[in-house]
């Protein structure tokens, strides 16, 4: 084979390397377009189906504050305040502004655009106004999630009646009180402070939101600590022998294990043995320490084999013990990559479901959880309960929870993020 040959056959080998370079390049940039707008439309998806949800529809009503119904005693106590009837003081409203409104089943028509909360309401605006009682006032009452969905476009008044919830009567009047300027859509603060609720417009994610920092809380507490003591112990004092491989083939086993076992588990030892409190935000934490602990061991033994041997050569050679050498020197390098464990195992946690419905926090909580010992729920779980849910009201709270979750954890990792770039050096 003559140089020239010679020279277009390696020409030609290196055109075919560099088209395959070309292509595996495109091959990879395709793969992290399609991974990015998968991402986008997950979002988009999220944001489109909740971001409605931040707002909520109001009806302005005239109520009379009728004292022989508020306080028939006489006296504004407040006994007397707690158990009037305000249902009747809004059906008496309703029926001041529709009087042609005459048949049972159309008062029942009319009755329900209001939300099952519009009572409360009206007592709430009692107990701060005392002094009003006996006059007329102007209340904003929440309005039946069918209205509100009306309002914010889900139901379409084009489709025949019988195939949407509110009824051709429902509409008149409805377009009466907008027309009159009673409709008003407003920030849904509730959304935020109330607790769980089987109607959609009065449903809030108080109750979830407080549960998942106390069960996030405990994860954390327990699980680093733990976590980042038993990789010390593992990678720089225990001995090399069967017991020790068999421990860190144990743990790399568990990182693979479904999270529903560790509820199992978390349901016969800290439930049924140590009869600890079904659904607490304190069994909830125990059960994602165990789903967490190998995550955050693993990742922590591989930030410790990352810091240089010369560190510990060093600290050892001014006279520090193993200990010392460990704790001061090799510890605070390995911390950035701890960190990293550890935000990947809270992420986890944050996130999690199957094995918390394995210790009740499946159960419908009203209440806010006041402490790590009382019944909870968490987030995700209330995410999962709505999006079961057929009222299409719920299906809109469930995409802006969704969204609350989310911005959830970005905090959480940011806080994470900034926290783990203050422990980081270099060498």
């Amino acid at each position: 084979m003559t140089q020239e040959e010679r020279k277009r056959l390696i020409e030609q080998r290196l055109k075919k390397r560099y088209l395959k370079e070309k292509v595996f390049r495109s091959i990879g940039l395709l793969a992290v377009l399609a991974a990015l707008s998968m991402l986008f439309i997950l979002f988009a998806t999220i944001i489109l189906s909740g971001y409605r949800s931040f707002q909520q529809t109001y009806i302005r009503l005239n109520v009379l504050l009728d004292k022989t119904v508020i306080a028939p005693s006489g006296s504004a106590n407040d006994d007397d305040i707690f158990s009037a009837d305000y249902v009747a003081l809004l059906k008496a409203t309703l029926k001041d502004m529709f009087p042609e409104v005459s048949s049972r089943q159309e008062k029942k028509m009319l009755y329900s655009l209001l939300s099952s909360g519009a009572s409360m309401q009206v007592m709430d605006f009692v107990m701060q106004n005392k002094n009003l009682i006996g006059t007329k006032q102007t209340i904003w009452v929440t309005a039946d999630d069918d209205f509100d969905m009306l309002i914010k476009g889900y139901i379409k008044r084009n489709v025949p009646e019988e195939e949407r919830r509110i009824k051709d009567v429902q509409l008149k009047w409805i377009d009466k009180m907008m027309a009159q300027g009673r409709v008003e859509k407003r920030f849904n603060l509730p959304f935020f402070i109330n607790g769980d609720s089987r109607e959609p417009e009065l449903a809030g994610i108080r109750g979830g939101l407080v549960g998942t920092f106390y069960t996030i809380l405990v994860t954390l507490l327990l699980s680093f600590p733990l976590g980042v003591a038993t990789a010390v112990y593992l990678e720089e004092f225990a001995p090399l022998n069967r017991w020790t491989d068999i421990v860190e083939v144990n743990i790399n086993n568990l990182a693979a294990v479904p999270s529903i076992v560790f509820g199992l588990l978390g349901l016969a030892v800290f439930i049924n043995f140590f009869g600890l409190p079904r659904s607490s935000p304190l069994v909830g934490g125990l059960v994602l320490t165990l789903v967490t602990l190998p995550t955050i061991i693993i990742a922590s033994r591989a930030a410790l084999k990352a810091v240089p041997p010369s560190i510990r050569h060093a600290a050892l050679g001014i006279g520090a013990s193993k200990m010392q050498a460990v704790i001061h020197h090799v510890i605070p390098l390995a911390m950035p990559g701890m960190m990293t464990g550890t935000i990947i195992g809270m992420a986890r946690a944050l996130g999690e479901t199957a094995s918390l419905l394995m210790i009740g926090m499946v159960a419908f909580i009203v209440e806010t959880p006041a402490d790590i010992l009382e019944p909870a729920t968490v987030l995700p779980v209330q995410i999962y309960l709505w999006a079961d849910s057929a009222e299409l009201a719920f299906v809109e709270r469930t995409s802006m929870a969704i969204m609350v979750l989310l911005w959830f954890l970005i905090v959480m990792n940011g806080v994470a993020i900034v926290l783990r770039n203050r422990f980081e050096k270099r060498w």
